[in-house]
């Protein structure tokens, strides 16, 4: 189904189209956007506008006796053209009205080649069968850039306080162009009424808008916007997987791919849990600066919202609506595998379908980085080469990464790194994952404060020596993963 933008709405006019239905949930809007197209058109000047209340109006003075709506459009066809006729409510009315779905055919009919135009508002798409050869039907989506971009200037010119702050930060108002993709202009107005009221700096207003977006991701109830993200320098090791997002970065501008430009189609990271996957899919978003979507496979099967690949489906049209994004696909071998997909042939086999269908198809720039931890059950046709730009495997941190881990989560509990040995720590720790060194680290932090007294050296050592990582107790499944990885994925530290 078409979107409704001033260049179809006009484009259907220029081949001679009489009678429009567009699918909305924000009317003012799309009046708005009739209005401005109406205004580029020879002649036909402000459309009239029905509504069961108040009947016909223009610009705001109302035309007598057209409440009823049969008399609204016996006026309708009475006029010369020509003339935009904007009807709201018609969805309450003609079902099972076959006088009123006559008059619409018979307006259709009349206003070919007289310049009239009808269009009907409704949020549902049903519309009278007999009336399909006559009618179009378009749905009004989230309004793309442009046009947020033209909201936002008309706000910044209107509002002192946002105009201040974009004049101390120039790149605020792209940033919050970005922020602001998915986000009706209903949802944008509100959230910069809370911005003007709580009198926010730049950095506020972007993530008063970020919040606003995970509120509205959060109803939908697939998908969750994920806000607190950390950069690389947070990451321990993994120096091809950093490499990797610099060599991006280089060569198309951090600007570039913030916006969209040059933007990869993803990355798959497998490995051993609790080594990071995670931890890199948030660095990813942070990094280049772009809103991090989370969906939960698990939602999608519950069948709380639909068929499995029907929340698929609104998933996908929910991230290309935020883009660019990144949407993180955790565990995705939970949803997507070969166990039982092909002689099942129901919905496994569905979702299979309509995942590799629009990863080879969609059209916005949505950054895939979906994480497994048993890659063996993903079915062949997602590892092939096209599907995502690279495939890491995220092994258990060297000794040096252990080290850097170390630092960053005793930076984080501000220790005094002068009196601890990080490299006699990360000696103790081999098979340890940096979960499992966090976790070190924090049950350290917790005694030292039980017993009244600074962390110390002893303190992590004791945690160490209680600690028995998952590379001893899981042993034989960790062989396993790193067997599979052999020369089958990119190494996420060391050398390629």
């Amino acid at each position: 189904m078409e979107k409704l933008t001033q260049q179809h709405f006009l484009r259907q006019i220029s081949i001679g189209t009489t009678l429009l239905y567009v699918i909305t949930e924000n009317e003012r809007r799309c009046e708005r956007l009739l209005t401005q197209a109406a205004a580029r058109i020879k002649g036909m000047g402000s459309p009239m506008i029905w509504t069961c209340t108040e009947g016909l109006s223009r610009d705001g003075e109302f035309i007598p006796d057209t409440v009823d709506l049969i008399k609204c459009l016996d006026f309708a066809l009475s006029q010369t053209g020509p003339l935009l006729l904007v009807l709201k409510d018609i969805q309450w009315f003609w079902r099972d009205n076959p006088i009123l779905v006559r008059k619409i055919k018979d307006l259709a009919f009349t206003s070919k080649n007289k310049g009239k135009v009808t269009v009907i508002l409704g949020e549902e798409e049903w519309t009278p069968q007999c009336l399909r050869d006559e009618i179009i039907i378009v749905k009004q989506g989230l309004p793309e850039v442009e046009e947020i971009r033209a909201f936002l200037g008309q706000a910044r010119e209107n509002d002192p306080t946002l105009a201040k702050a974009c004049e101390t930060d120039p790149t605020l108002l792209e940033r919050l162009v970005v922020a602001a993709r998915g986000l009706d202009l209903t949802d944008l107005e509100r959230a910069i009424r809370t911005l003007r009221l709580a009198d926010m700096t730049g950095a506020d207003a972007v993530r008063a808008l970020l919040e606003n977006k995970r509120r509205i991701l959060q109803q939908s109830g697939i998908m969750e916007l994920v806000i607190d993200t950390d950069g690389s320098d947070q990451l321990g090791g993994m120096e091809n997987l950093k490499q990797w997002l610099k060599r991006r970065e280089t060569a198309f501008g951090l600007e570039g791919i913030s916006s969209g430009v040059g933007l990869p189609k993803g990355v798959l990271i497998m490995g051993v849990a609790g080594c990071g996957k995670s931890l890199f899919v948030k660095a990813i978003a942070a990094e280049w600066r772009l809103p991090l979507i989370r969906l939960d496979m698990s939602t999608v099967y519950s069948g709380v919202f639909g068929s499995p690949e029907a929340s698929l489906n609104q998933a996908f049209k929910t991230a290309e609506a935020v883009a660019p994004c990144v949407l993180w696909i955790d565990e995705i071998e939970s949803g997507i595998t070969t166990h039982g997909f092909k002689s099942e042939g129901g919905a496994s086999s569905r979702i299979l379908g309509s995942f590799l269908t629009w990863m080879q198809e969609k059209k916005e720039p949505v950054f895939v980085a979906a994480t497994a931890n048993a890659i063996e059950m993903l079915p062949a046709e997602v590892l092939r080469k096209g599907r995502f730009d690279e495939i890491f495997y995220v092994g258990l941190p060297e000794t040096a990464a252990r080290e850097e881990i170390f630092r960053i989560h005793l930076a984080k509990q501000n220790a005094d790194l002068a009196t601890i040995d990080c490299k006699l720590l990360a000696g103790s720790t081999r098979g340890f994952s940096g979960a499992e060194i966090e976790q070190v680290v924090n049950a350290a932090t917790f005694e030292a404060l039980a017993d009244q007294h600074p962390m110390t050296q002893q303190d992590l050592m004791t945690m160490v020596s209680r600690t028995v990582p998952l590379s001893i107790t899981m042993a034989e499944q960790i062989k396993k993963i790193e067997a599979w990885a052999f020369k089958r994925a990119v190494p996420a530290s060391g050398a390629k």
